[in-house]
């Protein structure tokens, strides 16, 4: 049991630790004073021969998230998403949603992994507010680590209102990955948009392989969903949103097939989100035709000049130049 000190040698103590700072207080007054402190201000520099511990920066990739999939922060961002974000996308967005019939094959607690195209900044909340409660309710959103995990509060907000998990653009993070994949091995929901970042110019870009990397690795079945109209409300480059109509298609559920790899894979994927957009943009039965005559068109611009990839954008399209045929002619 150590000594306990007498008042006098606590003073002692006391005057001898401060013989050792000096006048440090006096002398630290200014903010560059501050940064240049060392001890006890600052933690002591790591003694010579000794291998200094990794300073981690919990930013980026590193940001730690365990955090927001805890019951207060869950509850949070459901109640958030119910009485924020769901009115308020319903007046700048004006969704109409189909396609929630495909997903009555699924399992109350399959985990999903939710992939759709991405225009706009808008398309986050318009999914948080279009998949049903039953995943969303344990649903983390793969976010660009260096966009919305650049700093402590932007990150703080995004895991707490959104559940972003940080995920790397330029290159597949095993950490981050064998990340997600014991979420949804625990039954959690993934979404995710694996272009990558959103459009430049309103057309398509080519997907990653990363949503069809973790499908294979859990056996976790992948639901397309494509957004049309999102890039009205806030394009890249714009900073207010403008109000649109908008429109949110889920697909099947597409499941790995035996010995499929990620890259073949994730090209399935794609076309069945443009498919999707074909739907859209016309009706099931033209859809279903163009995609078993190999005719469905790709979700990424045609090699042509710029203004006319611009006049080409299927959001441009007049779709008032009369009714169409929505049945088959027999």
């Amino acid at each position: 049991m150590p000594k306990k000190l007498s008042k006098r040698e606590r003073q002692r103590k006391t005057r001898q630790i401060y013989r050792a700072v000096g006048n440090a207080p006096q002398r630290i007054r200014t903010i560059n004073q501050i940064k240049s402190a060392q001890f006890p201000y600052r933690s002591a520099r790591t003694p010579k021969g000794v291998t200094p511990l990794e300073q981690r920066s919990y930013l980026g990739s590193d940001y730690p998230t365990v955090w927001s999939r805890r019951l207060p922060a869950r509850a949070l961002r459901l109640m958030s998403t119910e009485i924020v974000a769901k009115p308020l996308m319903s007046y700048i967005a004006s969704p109409k949603r189909t396609g929630y019939d495909r997903l009555e094959s699924l399992g109350k607690r399959q985990p999903v992994i939710f992939v759709a195209n991405h225009h706009s900044h808008a398309d986050t909340p318009l999914l948080l507010t279009s998949i049903p409660i039953k995943w969303r309710k344990r649903l983390i959103v793969g976010a660009a680590a260096d966009y919305f995990f650049n700093s402590r509060i932007g990150g703080s907000l995004s895991a707490l209102f959104i559940g972003a998990i940080p995920v790397e653009r330029s290159k597949i993070s095993r950490t981050s990955s064998d990340e997600i994949a014991s979420l949804i091995n625990r039954g959690w929901s993934f979404m995710v948009f694996p272009e990558g970042g959103r459009s430049p110019d309103g057309w398509g870009q080519p997907f990653r392989a990363g949503a069809a990397y973790l499908s294979i690795k859990c056996n976790t079945p992948i639901v397309p969903i494509h957004l049309s109209g999102t890039g009205n409300i806030l394009r890249k480059g714009k900073i207010w949103p403008s109000r649109s109509s908008t429109k949110v298609t889920f697909g099947n559920p597409i499941w790995p097939e035996e010995n499929e790899n990620s890259r073949n894979y994730s090209k399935r994927i794609e076309s069945a989100v443009a498919e999707l957009a074909d739907e859209g943009d016309n009706d099931w039965w033209v859809a279903q035709k163009r995609k078993y005559s190999g005719q469905t068109p790709t979700l990424q611009a045609p090699d042509i000049s710029s203004w006319r990839k611009a006049w080409d954008l299927p959001d441009t399209k007049d779709k008032s130049a009369g009714p169409k045929r929505r049945w088959p002619t027999i």
